[in-house]
């Protein structure tokens, strides 16, 4: 009976003791624990980081293996809230445990907050806290067998969420401090266990946003092994955030901009690491990148940037890229007056020591990349220079770009298609294929109407001239190849400019242009340097020639003081040797050169009237055009000089810039001479009232000497009112011409010249000119020198045809005299306009002792031995005496005389004759005889 009791005694006891323990328990899990943990979280806190915390409630449900903790907040040093949150609620699973799982199947953090630093020193204010917390702490060893952890803990998070969480970064290690709050921040993880299990993995899915920015990331998770796949995405992510995390790296000024980055993923932490990535898509919108603070503009501006496809696979070493989309990109170059560009001087100075990277190793497998396609859609180039003198601005618009497939292979071709539009005018498109290495180029060019006034500050550069219109026109291809050094191409194709004007600057008239130039077929040769041109057909080329009232022309405006070498030393070096061109020597060869309706207009401002004048209607061709020995062109052009002189131009042309000579004959009839007037009036002093010009010129050229001849034939030139000038000459032009122009009131005269081409001070035109002058003044200071030079004179010289010999006392003429007047009456047959002045004399000695025995003679007076000895000292001493009129009457017959033998005998007109006032003066030449000299006068 008794021990019927005690065994009912036992269930009750049993149950009192677990009553008692699930007190106990219970007491420990609803009061104790909770208010040890509300202690020694705080506690801890402050310990190890040095923060003063907080929380409100803190509740533990021991059979439900649930805590829950509500509005902890813990603040650093400085006062500062660093950590908390509203509610973190854990619910941990009791059954697991028995199979030595720690099973969380709930863990939920609602509204936490975390602020975290990135201190100027780089480190984290995390690290800091912990870091000064630890200095009041005295050091211990860990045991070894503590440090040792083993394996890790089996741990299972079967549900793990943060909700509404924010988080408050602060960088203060740029100059600059900046923060970002982001909020919400909401993560998700399922089924998450710390060791390898047969069933699913871990399901995550975090989501953050910085106002407008957001990250959106969710995919499996595995820790052992360790393993993720899913999908990452960026959204929206400003400028300025970029910006900021961007700026010890990019040397530029990030001014707008969104930028949404998406793409799948795989990560496995096993050996060898792996990462591969796929369906990756990079998206950036309204892009504005300056290259200083300081700029007005974006130097780099794009509407919308597309990169889709993007892979990569880090164990493969490979990356790829589908397709790359530029909308409306905009890019801005500019280089300054020292020749920087702003791109390259905006980028950090190199740092040499930076530049060790090792070398991959030998073995090591070479990284692989591709890109599928690239495209530019409508963008913007703009370029400035500010070198040349007048700054340059040139832009690019509507630029669209197609690229074939890139890759790591650069020695695939890549085939391409450009089109331009450029903003001053014209199009240029090209398409074909390149390679990047070795670099080889195939490419279709075509351009048209292109302004030329766009490159008219780098014209000038090297010339003083204003590109006021002109449009640049080609087709064809080019093709280039740096296989070898130096690099090596050809271009094949037609040019075209039309509508060409250059002026100087400043100046208000045309100096250069042209209707068209056509150029076809081109064949241009990169290296060795070669070009050469089928036919060069100029149309209505127009060219004016201007010399200012300074004596200057205004083609030798052009020429830049500052513009380099001499241009003769250039061609020389550009041709090297004569015969032959050096290896680098630049040839070149033009088939045939056709000219249609041109026009050069000359004008002198140096004379007063100032002088102009125009050859026109120039119409030819000229053909065989090459700095290469031998060659033989030929010349073949025809115009018309001053409205209506036909002028020609036949003959042969060496090779340019050699010692080949080139012969050009020129000739024109039918200059009406008063166009001529100015340089007349200037020369001679005389302006030109009529008359007509003719030439026929004979020019040889042996590399830049030159020997011409000059045949010019003035018909009926008639001299005008006397002009006042400083150069005429004082002579007696009026004389000269008339000498020069014979009985059909024509002059035909021969210049020589010859000299050096590369004088600047031989000019051909005021050579030939100074000649004429010479040639007039020789005739006027030298009348019968010029007019025996015209005459058939019989052996006789200039001199003695300007005077006639008489017989001593008597009016016959010498011997051999009737033949000079023959000659001197031919000339002035041939020259109506010439006056022969006619002056009788005697000479008082020869004359005087002539008669004297004359009239012994007569007297029958001894007039030989010392008979006429004696009579002639008479005569000397004044003894013996003639008439006073015998002298005189013989002086006049023999005037009379000359003028009857040339009018009656020679037929010489009667009004060209005039008898002067006799001398008795005349002089005796070598034989003993009496001459009488004439002078040329004119009408």
């Amino acid at each position: 009976m008794a021990q019927r009791r005690q065994r009912s005694r036992l269930p009750r006891n049993l149950a009192v003791a677990v009553l008692i323990l699930l007190l106990f328990y219970a007491l420990a899990g609803f009061l104790v624990l909770p208010w040890w943990l509300k202690q020694a979280v705080p506690e801890q806190l402050e310990a190890q980081m040095g923060w003063q915390s907080d929380l409100a409630t803190l509740r533990v449900n021991p059979f439900s293996l649930t805590i829950e903790v509500t509005e902890l907040s813990a603040d650093d040093g400085a006062g500062e809230k660093v950590v908390g949150f509203d509610r973190l609620f854990v619910n941990l699973g009791f059954f697991s445990l028995f199979r030595g799982i720690v099973s969380f199947q709930e863990i939920r953090l609602q509204e936490p907050y975390v602020r975290f630093d990135l201190l100027d020193d780089g480190s984290v204010n995390f690290a800091r806290d912990w870091r000064l917390a630890q200095l009041d702490e005295p050091k211990t060893d860990v045991p070894a067998e503590d440090a040792d952890t083993g394996k890790p803990p089996r741990l299972l998070f079967q549900q793990l969420a943060i909700d509404g969480g924010e988080l408050l970064f602060r960088d203060f290690s740029q100059p600059e401090p900046a923060q970002f709050r982001i909020t919400p921040l909401d993560l998700s993880i399922n089924q998450l266990a710390t060791w390898p299990r047969e069933a699913d993995g871990s399901h995550y899915s975090i989501i953050a946003a910085l106002g407008e920015q957001t990250i959106e990331w969710d995919g499996a998770l595995s820790v052992t092994p360790l393993y993720s796949e899913g999908r990452l995405k960026i959204s929206d992510l400003r400028h300025d955030t970029l910006a900021h995390f961007l700026a010890p790296h990019l040397p530029w000024q990030l001014r707008n901009g969104l930028v949404t980055f998406e793409s799948r993923y795989q990560l496995g932490g096993s050996e060898p690491f792996e990462l591969i990535t796929s369906e990756g898509k990079l998206t950036i919108q309204d892009l504005a990148l300056a290259l200083a603070a300081s700029d007005e503009e974006p130097a780099l501006a794009a509407e919308r940037i597309e990169v889709d496809g993007i892979g990569f696979d880090l164990t493969a070493g490979e990356a790829r890229v589908e397709d790359v989309r530029l909308d409306q990109p905009f890019v801005a170059a500019t280089r300054n007056s020292q020749g920087e560009i702003d791109w390259l001087a905006s980028l950090p100075p190199a740092d040499p020591e930076q530049d060790q990277s090792e070398p991959p190793a030998p073995d090591a497998p070479a990284f692989r990349w591709s890109v599928q396609g690239v495209e530019v859609v409508a963008g913007r180039l703009r370029w400035r220079d500010q070198v040349p003198e007048t700054p340059a601005e040139i832009e690019l618009t509507d630029l669209d770009v197609t690229l074939g497939r890139l890759s790591d292979r650069l020695d695939d071709p890549v085939s391409y298609g450009l089109g331009i539009v450029l903003a001053s005018g014209g199009r240029v498109s090209a398409n074909g294929q390149l390679t990047p290495a070795p670099f080889t180029l195939e490419s279709s060019l075509s351009g048209s109407d292109i302004a030329l006034a766009v490159i008219e500050p780098y014209l000038q550069q090297g010339a003083n001239l204003a590109v006021t219109k002109g449009r640049l026109g080609f087709d064809g291809n080019l093709d280039l190849d740096s296989q070898d050094d130096p690099m090596t191409g050809t271009f094949s194709g037609t040019a075209e400019i039309a509508d060409l004007d250059l002026k100087l600057p400043g100046s208000e008239a045309s100096m250069l242009g042209w209707q068209t130039l056509r150029l076809a077929p081109i064949e241009f040769n990169v290296y060795p340097p070669r070009l050469e041109i089928g036919t060069v057909i100029l149309s209505q080329p127009s060219f004016t020639v201007v010399r200012a009232a300074d004596g200057l022309h205004n083609v030798e405006k052009i020429a830049r003081s500052d513009s380099g070498a001499d241009d003769r030393g250039s061609a020389a070096e550009v041709t090297g040797d004569a015969s032959e061109p050096t290896e680098a020597g630049f040839v070149f060869r033009i088939g045939e050169l056709q000219v249609e309706g041109g026009a050069i207009a000359y004008a002198d401002r140096t004379l007063e009237p100032s002088f102009s004048t125009r050859f026109d209607v120039l119409n030819g061709s000229i053909t065989g055009i090459s700095n290469v020995s031998p060659q033989q062109g030929r010349v073949s052009l025809r115009g018309q000089l001053a409205g209506g002189a036909p002028v020609t131009v036949e003959g042969t042309l060496g090779a340019l810039g050699t010692d080949q000579t080139s012969d050009l004959k020129l000739s024109m009839d039918d200059l009406a001479l008063p166009a001529l007037s100015p340089y007349f009036g200037r020369y001679l002093g005389y302006t030109v009232d009529s008359g007509k010009l003719a030439l026929n010129l004979d020019y040889e050229f042996t590399g830049t000497r030159i020997k011409a001849s000059n045949q010019v034939v003035l018909d009926r030139m008639s001299l005008g009112q006397a002009v006042a000038s400083e150069q005429a000459t004082g002579a007696p032009v009026k004389l000269g011409l008339a000498l020069l122009t014979d009985r059909r009131g024509v002059i035909e005269v021969d210049l020589p010249i010859q000299g050096d081409i590369a004088d600047p001070e031989f000019r051909v035109g005021q050579i030939v000119m100074r000649a004429f002058v010479n040639l007039l003044v020789g005739a006027a200071t030298s009348p019968f020198s010029m007019l025996g030079s015209l005459a058939d004179l019989a052996g006789f010289s200039s001199e003695e045809l300007g005077q006639v010999s008489f017989a001593p006392g008597s009016v016959s003429l010498a011997d051999s005299e009737a033949d000079k007047l023959t000659a001197l009456a031919k000339a002035m047959n041939e020259r109506p306009e010439l006056l022969l002045n006619i002056r009788g004399g005697v000479s008082p000695e020869a004359d005087g002792l002539a008669l004297l025995k004359a009239r012994m003679e007569a007297r029958g007076e001894e007039v030989t031995g010392d008979a006429w000895a004696q009579a002639e000292q008479a005569w000397r001493d004044g003894e013996r005496q003639l008439p006073p009129e015998q002298l005189g009457q013989l002086a006049s017959e023999r005037g009379q005389a000359l003028r009857r033998l040339l009018q009656d005998t020679h037929g010489v007109d009667a009004d060209q004759l005039y008898t002067l006032e006799p001398t008795r003066q005349a002089g005796v030449d070598e034989r003993g005889d009496v001459t009488v000299k004439f002078t040329l006068d004119i009408r």
